[in-house]
This record gives C-alpha cells, sequence and structure tokens, in this order.
C-alpha cells in the first residue's frame, strides 16, 4: 500500500495469525500512606497518589502533550505500562516527517513519466531472472493463487527487489505523524499495533524499520497488515519480511489474496476504440468483455479472451487520455489496489508482470505529457468548481472526483470526455471561468 500508497488514488486464504500477546495487565494501584502520629499531634493528611511520569520530555510541547493523552489510550488497548514507558523514553519528533507528510509536490508527475520508469528494461531483465531462481516460488502461487510475476511487480516498486526498504524508526514515525494530528486516529493505531509487535517478542524495536510513513520491510506493510497478514514462510518461527525473501512474498500473496485476488484470472487487457467512441463510459461501468465488445472496444493484441477473463467485469480507464493506452481493468487490478489505492501503481505492478512474464511491451505507447503545477491543479479546480462541475475541493489532487467533474465539463461542452486533465484543458477552464 505504498501504495500507495499512492497520489493517493496508500493498503488491504488463509491468514497465519499473528504471535500471541501477552494479557492485559492493569496499573497497580496506589495504596495510600498514613504518618504515625499521636494524640499531641495533628493526623498526616493522606498522601496523594502519585500521578503518572509523563512519558517523553521532548521539550516539543505539542509532541509531549499528544503522549501524555496517547498513554492512555495505548494502556486501555493493552500495552503495558514497562512496555509504552520504555519505548516512550526519550523520544521526540522527527522533523524531516512533519515537513514530508504535509508536502504537496509542487508538479504533478505524469503517469506516462512514472510507468516508462517503472517498466524499465533493467527492471524486467531483474524481474525475470528472480521469478525463475526462487524455488519457494511455487509454493507460494499454489497455496495463495497469484502468480509469482505478480509478487515479483510488487517486490520491485516496493523497495527495489527488497534492496530499499527505508531506515526510519517505525515508532518515532508514526508517533511523530500522530502527534501532528493530520491522521492522528490512523497514526495511533498503527502505534499501537507496533507496541504490540514488540510486547509480543516477535520483534524488537530496533527490528522495526521502514519508510518515514510507516511502512515496513521487503514489501512495505504497515503495523496493522503486518499483525493480520504477514506469514512465516520459512517456517524459522519468525515472519521476517525484512530478512527473508520468502516471508516477505508470500506475505505479499496472502494480503493480494485476502483482498480478493480471483486464481487463474488476468489483471487487465489493454484495448482500443473505435472512431466516435463515448470516452465518459471511461472510470464508468463494469461489464464483461462482450457487453464491450458490443460498443467496438477490443483487445489491443487482438488475441481472444480468455475462459477465466470473459465471464469477469471489466471497467474502461483512460489513464493518460485518449491519446494515450487504454485498459480494461479486471478485478485482480483492484485487488492491487488494496495494496496501494492509485491507478498509476496498480498499472506499474501489472505492465511489469506482463513484462516479466514474457508479454510484449503495450500496443500503443505513452504519449509525452506536460507536468501539471500545482497552481495549475488547483485553478483548475476552482474553475470547475465556479462553472458548476464539483471537483470535490480545490487541494491540487486530481484524484475521482476531479476526473469525473472534467469529464462532465467536457461532455457539456462537445469535447472528448475522457476526464484528463492537460495542460490545454487548464487553460481552457480558466479562461471560460474568468469570462463569468
Amino acid at each position: 500500500m505504498r501504495r500507495r500508497v499512492l497520489p493517493t488514488f496508500l493498503a488491504l486464504a488463509g491468514c497465519a495469525s499473528p504471535a500471541a500477546l501477552p494479557p492485559t495487565v492493569a496499573l497497580p494501584a496506589a495504596t495510600a500512606a498514613f504518618a504515625a502520629t499521636d494524640l499531641a499531634t495533628p493526623a498526616a493528611a493522606p498522601a496523594v497518589p502519585p500521578s503518572v511520569a509523563p512519558p517523553t520530555a521532548s521539550g516539543d510541547m505539542i509532541f509531549d502533550a499528544w503522549a501524555a493523552e496517547f498513554q492512555g489510550r495505548a494502556l486501555a488497548a493493552g500495552i503495558w505500562q514497562d512496555v509504552f514507558s520504555r519505548e516512550m523514553a526519550g523520544l521526540s519528533p522527527d522533523p524531516r516527517i512533519a515537513g514530508l507528510d504535509s508536502r504537496q509536490p509542487e508538479f504533478s508527475k505524469p503517469i506516462s513519466d512514472y510507468l516508462r520508469g517503472v517498466v524499465s528494461a533493467d527492471r524486467v531483465t531483474i524481474g525475470a531472472r528472480r521469478a525463475a531462481d526462487m524455488p519457494m516460488m511455487a509454493d507460494i502461487e499454489s497455496r495463495y493463487g497469484v502468480p509469482r510475476q505478480i509478487l515479483i511487480g510488487v517486490w520491485a516498486l516496493e523497495s527495489g527487489f527488497g534492496a530499499i526498504q527505508g531506515d526510519n524508526d517505525i515508532l518515532r514515525a508514526l508517533a511523530t505523524l500522530a502527534a501532528q494530528g493530520r491522521r492522528r486516529a490512523w497514526a495511533e493505531g498503527e502505534l499501537i499495533a507496533t507496541l504490540q509487535i514488540i510486547q509480543s517478542g516477535e520483534f524488537p524495536r530496533a527490528r522495526l524499520r521502514g519508510s518515514w510513513a510507516g511502512a515496513m520491510g521487503q514489501t512495505q506493510f504497515i503495523p496493522t497488515t503486518f499483525l493480520s497478514t504477514a506469514v512465516d514462510e520459512d517456517g524459522d518461527g519468525k515472519r521476517d519480511i525484512w530478512g527473508s525473501q520468502a516471508d516477505a512474498l508470500a506475505s505479499a500473496a496472502n494480503l493480494l489474496a485476502k483482498a480478493g485476488w480471483v486464481r487463474g484470472q488476468s489483471w487487465a487487457r489493454e484495448v482500443t476504440v473505435p472512431p466516435g467512441f463515448d470516452f465518459s463510459l471511461t472510470e464508468g461501468p463494469s461489464e464483461v468483455p462482450a457487453w464491450w465488445a458490443a460498443k467496438g472496444v477490443k483487445p489491443a493484441d487482438g488475441r481472444p479472451w480468455s475462459r477465466n477473463d470473459q465471464d469477469a467485469p471489466a471497467q474502461l480507464i483512460a489513464p493518460a487520455g485518449a491519446d494515450g493506452p487504454l485498459f480494461l481493468l479486471l478485478p485482480n487490478h483492484f485487488a492491487i489496489r488494496k495494496y496501494n489505492n492509485s491507478i498509476a501503481y496498480a498499472l506499474g505492478v501489472g505492465l511489469l508482470a506482463d513484462r516479466v512474464a514474457g508479454g510484449a511491451p503495450l500496443v500503443k505507447p505513452w504519449p509525452q505529457e506536460t507536468p501539471l503545477s500545482l497552481v495549475d491543479r488547483m485553478t483548475a479546480q476552482r474553475a470547475l468548481t465556479a462553472l458548476g462541475f464539483d471537483p470535490g475541493g480545490a487541494d491540487g489532487v486530481v484524484g475521482m472526483a476531479t476526473r469525473r467533474a472534467v469529464r462532465d465539463w467536457q461532455k457539456a461542452r462537445g469535447l472528448t470526455a475522457d476526464g484528463y486533465l492537460s495542460a490545454a484543458m487548464v487553460a481552457r477552464l480558466k479562461a471560460e471561468a474568468a469570462g463569468l
């Protein structure tokens, strides 16, 4: 869930049980002490039970106030006092993470640039070699039904085949995110899961390293997903998604299986459409390939649909607009998006997997796209709002709501309604809104 998330367009068969957690231990009640007295001396007042010491004293008032409040929630969730005190002692916020979490990229990388980088010749070569040289893959495929090439795609995108896992202290990263407050409930849940992993004895805090956003290991699991979904494939008694390729890849397969992966079915097909096609159908209905064929939508490579795919519901997308490759997405595409809810990410995993499996490049190459600045994206969203087409706010994130608004505006103006926000569309929207 990279990823994903990712733009977010970030996470999600049988599941190995998480390591058993020790029972909850209640805080001991303080006992009032009374001073010895005689008749001539007034009795001493009962001592006030000592308050629990603040868990941190970082000097950051916001962070320390949050930590003091969080302590009660963590203990109520079953975290032992000694574990909490030990792990929170001396903790301070990571100033780098505050900047990363709030940063909106000035320029939005076009999906064509992203996917050309993801499905590179080097990655295809490395992925094909890894798929052939890893004997544990046969057992993982048999158990979970997820093809090894898809797992190789996830592995490549998440950590560069295990080489780039991140070296952040996960507990500190999540505490920083929780204290900031933007995603407090989510971050606190992941922080409690981190403490549960430590408390269980399965891994010490020193091993819990990963990304600034809390994802860990070769397949970048957040702590709650680790607890619910990671598996011990190599049988050493540890679900080591950091050091064991077998554990990491089997855990990813388990996640995809739990997300609804359909055994034996494809993830998507590149397609073509006839002249004059109604692109307002993109990101719309999910219908079987025969329904789409009646509208002139055909596989780009000319091969027929497989028996397993021909009855599957499929959704049409035009991720780079009408001038770029088009795809019919099958249910397994959406299983990948449970890992990272991004169209770009899921396309990257699937397209890399197809090439690793020996498939040909796309029939229609990716177009050259112009990156849109944050100002461009926000200007377009404000213009859509002014023109009566709701993009879901002006945050600069071109998500489903913005694409739907662009599509509706394009259709109302007699344009190709592909929902694609190009530089030309931004200029046209700006000019139209200025004329109101």
